[in-house]
């Protein structure tokens, strides 16, 4: 970020950016902010990194998509067997935000290898549901679970707080674009466009569950991270912006009820904030 002595607001501007910043990358394990290089999975002119490169949506989408796949009760028995979420579920979501950078944003090498790590570490995910079945997180039809409900939820956040008039043309190349990602995490079958997106989330409805674990678990991703003053009415707000942007049918399953805050006011105040964070980063 290229720093401009002649603004008055650049002091705002710079303590806002370095607080998101720190929000996703982990200083205590040396992680330093994803460098955008041209030579990565998509490049500049992709659209990959249009909808990935804006913070509020990417945040909203992220909580929405853990919602749904916390649904399906392979993935939640994997975190619920696998994961301190009691205590860190939050650093599950910072280091999917930090994937989703590298891989998005970093060189094709860098990429790659922070792909072949989450392989080798859905290789140690195994274990058996309370029904007496097997799950493995390395399964194809689980990853593409993960995969799907991660691209729709980035993509409905970008057009609701972003581009509402994003061409479908645009959305099916998102998709295309993202396959990269999925099929190197060895997820199958892998959505390319938007309409094959909507059959595969359709698809696995029948699958989909709600329990006491799946309460619970959603409970402590919903509780605020941080007591700060500002922080905490922030992560509030996202929080309801995402569960204002799961489909209605996911509501129901989750028992949640429509936002607290009215549907107008919650957008506009999400807009809001979308925007303050474009002008801190600009």
């Amino acid at each position: 970020m290229t720093r401009d002595r002649t603004d008055p607001t650049q002091p705002i501007k710079d303590a806002i950016a370095a607080r998101v910043v720190a929000l996703f990358n982990d200083r205590a394990r040396g992680e330093a902010p994803v460098k955008r290089r041209p030579d990565g999975l998509f490049g500049p002119d992709s659209v990959a990194w249009r909808v990935h490169g804006d913070v509020t949506s990417m945040m909203v989408g992220g909580i929405a998509s853990l919602l749904l796949q916390m649904l399906h009760p392979a993935v939640l028995a994997g975190v619920w067997d696998h994961s301190n979420f009691r205590t860190d579920l939050h650093g599950r979501l910072r280091r999917t935000a930090r994937f989703i950078a590298l891989t998005t944003y970093g060189g094709r090498e860098e990429a790659l290898a922070v792909i072949d790590r989450v392989r080798r570490i859905h290789d140690q995910v195994a274990g058996t549901l309370p029904d007496g079945s097997a799950y493995r997180a390395n399964d194809p039809a689980l990853l593409a679970w993960v995969h799907v409900t991660e691209t729709t939820s980035f993509l409905a956040a970008w057009r609701r707080y972003v581009q509402p008039a994003m061409p479908v043309a645009a959305q099916d190349r998102y998709f295309a674009e993202m396959a990269e990602v999925g099929l190197g995490l060895g997820a199958a079958p892998v959505p390319r466009d938007a309409a094959a997106a909507q059959r595969l989330v359709a698809a696995y409805r029948g699958e989909l569950r709600s329990d006491a674990r799946t309460r619970e678990v959603r409970r402590f991703l919903l509780r605020p991270a941080s007591r700060e003053p500002l922080a905490a009415p922030l992560q509030a707000l996202g929080n309801q912006a995402a569960i204002d942007l799961l489909p209605e049918w996911a509501r129901r399953m989750h028992g949640l009820p429509n936002p607290a805050l009215g549907r107008p006011l919650l957008r506009a105040g999400t807009l809001g904030v979308a925007r303050t964070l474009r002008w801190a980063f600009r």
